[in-house]
């Protein structure tokens, strides 16, 4: 399926999100640069490019020869207080869409952020006082917090007017996918959670909340994020519009926990009298897990590679179930689907066939 009339700019390419887009885009024709810090890739047909976009001058050399008609942002830049991810997060959305002004070659914009938007920053992510209404819909305001998400949409948004290209925002629920080095990577440190307890003979132990153990849930597989991303930079009604996004399906985890450990063969317990972070249960876990990745042959050694038990903690402690309502895609023509259940068992087998664990 060739596309050439399309130049895609894939911010982020090694990530989960933008790793899949590229593959999505490819998949569609479309003649795909992926840009990052640093080149890691192992897709076939993406174009790498080696750039910082916080270093202007780096732009320049990496992006010369390149006008790219649609721009997808896959990546932010974790920082320690919500005032540095917006000060450095805005700075590189700004710094690439400033270089690229006077090409006048940019048709699109694509921004993934996600559910903080309407949770709030991870400083004061989902506190007691400050819950929204679930549902979470498109049309719910910006909350009145200091958010890298608001401050990267006004990049867009601005941007968008000055140069007269068209915008999409998409917010996902937690994302499951494959990428190595997320920082934002439950289905996979789950895996390396449950493969560790299978190795130690330990209980594979729900570490979050009552709220979000017996309340309804959903997920966002990359794949179909990926699919959401080109339907919007490729279709009328989608343009200068938000979106969520997730598989279309909706879970308990109290019914999916006991799911996961059945595939791995390990005995599971439920939320009990209080949140057990998983922080704390995989702080002590590195030379366990360097012994099973050279006991099996495993590529990665490093926990921390693997592992983002922070994040998943965020996620599985909130004191609220959290759903998320797709009107604005489905009523504009969006209808792809995915099953939940299936998205994590085909990330562990990804996992497995590429040796990351056993």
């Amino acid at each position: 399926m060739e596309n050439n009339n399309n130049i895609a700019l894939v911010v982020g390419a090694t990530g989960i999100t933008g790793s899949n887009l590229a593959n999505e885009l490819l998949f569609q024709g479309w003649t795909t640069y992926g840009i990052s810090r640093n080149i890691n890739n192992n897709i076939e047909g993406l174009i790498s490019v080696k750039a910082d976009l916080l270093d202007l001058k780096s732009l320049e050399i990496a992006l010369e020869n390149i006008a790219p008609t649609h721009i997808f942002f896959t990546t932010w830049m974790r920082n320690d207080t919500e005032e540095e991810n917006i000060r450095v997060n805005s700075a590189l959305i700004k710094n690439l869409l400033d270089f690229l002004s006077p090409k006048k070659s940019v048709q699109h914009v694509a921004l993934v952020t996600g559910l903080k938007h309407y949770l709030g920053p991870f400083e004061a992510y989902a506190k007691e006082g400050k819950l929204p209404e679930t549902p979470l819909r498109e049309e719910q305001p910006r909350l009145p917090l200091p958010n890298f998400y608001y401050a990267q949409e006004d990049e867009v948004y601005a941007a968008s007017e000055r140069d007269g290209f068209t915008w999409s925002i998409h917010r996902p629920h937690t994302v499951i996918g494959h990428a190595v080095g997320n920082a934002m990577n439950m289905g996979t440190t789950l895996a390396i959670y449950a493969s560790i307890c299978k190795e130690t003979g330990g209980k594979f132990i729900w570490p979050g909340s009552s709220a979000q153990w017996n309340g309804i849930s959903d997920v966002t597989d990359a794949r179909i994020l990926a699919k959401q991303f080109v339907w919007a930079a490729t279709t009328e009604e989608a343009k200068n519009k938000a979106f969520n996004i997730t598989n279309g399906d909706i879970f308990r985890w109290k019914w999916l926990w006991f799911r996961l450990a059945d595939y791995f063969g390990i005995e599971a317990t439920g939320f009990e009298n209080e949140i057990i972070p998983l922080e704390n249960e995989m702080q002590n876990n590195h030379e366990i897990w360097r012994e099973i990745a050279e006991k099996y042959g495993l590529k990665e050694k490093n926990l921390d590679r693997l592992s983002s038990a922070w994040h998943t903690d965020l996620d599985l402690g909130r004191p609220l179930e959290v759903m998320t309502d797709m009107t604005n895609s489905r009523k504009s023509g969006f209808s792809e689907f995915q099953n939940t259940e299936e998205s994590f068992y085909d990330l562990f087998e990804k996992l497995k066939e590429e040796k990351l664990i056993p």
